[in-house]
């Protein structure tokens, strides 16, 4: 199929462009899932929209403990940004992971939400910080937590066609803070996860005790999961080795992993899971600084 592409100057000119084209445009900065969606016939447009040049969508930027990721920004940006490493280094372990070189240098973290694989790392981590979406449409300017970003499997309640990510938000983490990504891949590189995990942990001032924390698994369900009920048990729970893995064990029981060919069966990964996910919040906290704490290795073949 053949369609336009027009290079828009300002976000105002994105909802301009696609007025004018009523459901036939889509938005384009990476273009690694959306080309091949309208290749295979996914995806329909007459017209696409080349965000890429839009100077406040190439941006990183900290404000007031709030970190702003431009929608045009590619993994290897972020993965290279000092603000990235300095206040979510979970984030740019993510992007790490992502493809090749040459899909990092291209593929936006933006384009990883919308496109709403469950397994894309850099939305797994984005969703351990409780990232949230900056849209512009023609209706004005929303935010939504980024759950809400996921429809199912590859469907996202962003419209490319009518509404734009312009950014993602979240929190940076402070000194009682840390965080983990964990990426089970059958090779090192250009290998689709067989199962990723992120955790961002806060400890109480005592350092002994969890304030809260955050555990996202995937792909074991439409989208990134959060283990809810593992995270309430580990609230004001002891740091230690046997609160983290009752905490997993119950994370697994929130997961729903589908057998795959090419990711491996659900018995192996429900499996595998729990101990993904102690490793991840074991390592988040002990990357807080003065935890007085030492967490066992295990040393477990998956």
């Amino acid at each position: 199929m053949k369609c336009g592409y027009y290079t828009a100057s300002t976000i105002e000119d994105v909802i301009a462009r696609q007025r004018a084209h009523p459901g036939k445009s889509a938005v384009i900065a990476g273009g690694t899932d959306i080309l091949l969606d309208i290749e295979e016939g996914k995806k329909n447009a007459d017209l696409l929209i080349d965000v890429t040049q839009i100077p406040e969508l190439n941006q990183i930027e900290e404000m007031g403990g709030r970190i702003r990721i431009g929608a045009a920004v590619t993994h290897a940006a972020a993965e290279k940004s000092s603000v990235i490493q300095r206040n979510a280094r979970l984030l740019a372990e993510a992007c790490r992971s992502v493809g090749s070189l040459q899909i990092r240098n291209i593929a936006t973290l933006a384009g990883n939400v919308v496109s709403a694989q469950p397994a894309a790392d850099a939305a797994v981590a984005l969703t351990a910080l409780d990232a949230e979406i900056e849209i512009a449409g023609q209706d004005g300017r929303t935010t939504i937590p980024i759950l809400k970003a996921y429809k199912g499997v590859g469907k996202s309640a962003i419209d490319t066609s009518s509404q734009l990510v312009t950014a993602i938000t979240f929190d940076a983490l402070n000194k009682n803070q840390g965080s983990a990504f964990i990426r089970l891949e059958q090779r090192t590189a250009l290998a689709l996860p067989m199962l990723n995990v992120a955790a961002v942990t806060a400890l109480n001032p005592d350092g002994k005790t969890f304030a809260w924390v955050r555990i996202v698994m995937a792909p074991v369900g439409a989208g990134p999961v959060r283990a809810f009920k593992a995270e309430k048990s580990l609230k004001d729970a002891p740091v230690t080795m046997d609160a983290i893995k009752a905490a997993a064990e119950e994370a697994a029981s929130e997961a729903n992993p589908r057998s795959s060919r090419l990711r491996g069966s659900r018995e192996y990964r429900l499996e595998v899971l729990p101990v993904l996910v102690r490793r991840a919040v074991a390592a988040a906290a002990e990357e807080v600084p003065g935890h007085g704490l030492c967490l066992e290795k295990e040393a477990v073949r998956l």
